[in-house]
């Protein structure tokens, strides 16, 4: 697993997030704010077709291209022709899951506790007779071994997340991967939580499979996600839907031979989210004009900083993973005394955008908040503590 170790980067650019003036914005595990060249976008999409409709097809056909190619950088892509644009995360998931020719006794193997969407289309293939098997990955023991030791000679896919939903728990993807090449497994990764945040290499971790919605450390809007699918594994997938969008000249109406692309457009059927796209296209070209690897680092960063905050404070315990190869843009934590939900109510009427999760409270800054953030939120947190003990 790769190490990014939290050092000088460039200035973020501060002026395209005016959310910084509203309080502390730690929720981008949730929903994350649009920079302001992506409202700047929508806006002038809005304004375009209010004005002269679609005239300017052309043009949005070209910049969906461009978009391809922009998560093909972010993703680690071999090529454009692996990025497919659907509507979330879930879309993608379903469209392994339920496009596989599975067989009675097959297995998936999949980390205990996955967030919703990465669980039930597993759990429905038990209808094929397949089996499920849910492994503890924070049992005593390394969790990229348990995971491998799951799997036998009827594991058909491994499932994933990159980054845990819950406490931010980052699992080794290239290991994983490594492990799944060898035995001729599939490996899916929901990387919704880590696309965005920290960088990406579907190629050098073997990932055949990827899925993630752009609304979170995409800072994009909700109802487009990226699909990644690697050429050798895109052809096992039965295809679950049709429509006009699905081939290498969508615009060809008048053609007889009606065979979808072999490229990932074969699972866009329908009409795209043109107004998507434009959000996602200024989104992903901001992240990619400051790098990676430097948004990489200001979130481990800040993930380093936070972690630092909470061990200083009285009774507080860090429920997320301490060791630095497990960290993630995501910090949780407890009060050995104080219910989560009194934080959590502490916090939302001191300015701090946060969430719960289970009896934790989870906290999510991107890379363009930094240090004078982290102490903000030091000394909000310790005036809450002292009222409420």
């Amino acid at each position: 697993m790769s190490q990014l170790t939290p050092t000088e980067t460039p200035a973020p650019p501060h002026a395209q997030f005016p959310i910084l003036e509203s309080g502390l914005y730690f929720n981008h595990a949730a929903v994350g704010p649009w920079p302001r060249c992506t409202a700047e976008a929508v806006q002038k999409f809005a304004e375009e077709n209010m004005l002269q409709g679609s005239a300017g097809y052309r043009r949005w056909y070209a910049r969906e291209n461009e978009l391809r190619g922009q998560l093909q950088q972010l993703t680690g892509a071999a090529s454009a022709d692996d990025i497919a644009l659907l509507k979330n995360t879930t879309e993608g998931i379903c469209a392994v899951a339920y496009g596989l020719d599975w067989k009675a006794g097959d297995n998936v193997v999949l980390p205990g506790g996955e967030f919703a969407s990465n669980r039930l289309p597993w759990l429905a293939q038990a209808s094929r007779g397949v089996e499920i098997r849910e492994i503890d990955i924070r049992a005593e023991g390394n969790a990229e071994t348990v995971l491998i030791e799951a799997m036998d000679d009827r594991t058909r896919l491994l499932s994933v997340s990159a980054v845990q939903w819950n406490d931010g728990f980052r699992l080794d993807l290239q290991k994983l991967g490594e492990a799944c090449r060898q035995r001729s497994v599939l490996f899916f990764v929901d990387a919704i939580q880590q696309l965005g945040a920290l960088p990406l290499d579907a190629e050098a971790c073997h990932i055949d499979f990827l899925a993630a919605d752009a609304h979170k450390w995409l800072l994009a809007p909700e109802g487009i996600a990226v699909f990644y699918s690697r050429e050798s594994a895109r052809a096992r997938l039965r295809l679950l839907q049709q429509g006009w969008h699905m081939f290498d000249r969508p615009w060809d109406f008048e053609r007889s031979d009606w065979k979808p692309a072999s490229n990932a457009r074969r699972f866009e059927a329908g009409s795209p989210n043109t107004m998507g796209q434009a959000a996602l296209h200024a989104s992903a070209g901001l992240l990619l004009e400051y790098g990676m690897d430097n948004v990489g680092k200001r979130v481990l960063s800040n993930t380093g900083h936070l972690i630092d905050i909470l061990k200083a404070s009285r009774g507080v315990r860090v429920t997320s993973p301490l060791a630095l190869e497990r960290r993630s843009g995501i910090v949780s934590f407890a009060h050995e005394t104080i219910p989560a939900k009194d934080i959590h109510r502490g916090l939302t009427q001191a300015g701090v955008s946060m969430v719960m999760r289970g009896d934790s409270i989870r906290l999510a800054p991107h890379f363009y908040q930094g240090e004078k953030q982290m102490d903000e939120f030091a000394d909000i947190l310790e005036r809450i503590l002292i009222e409420l003990i």
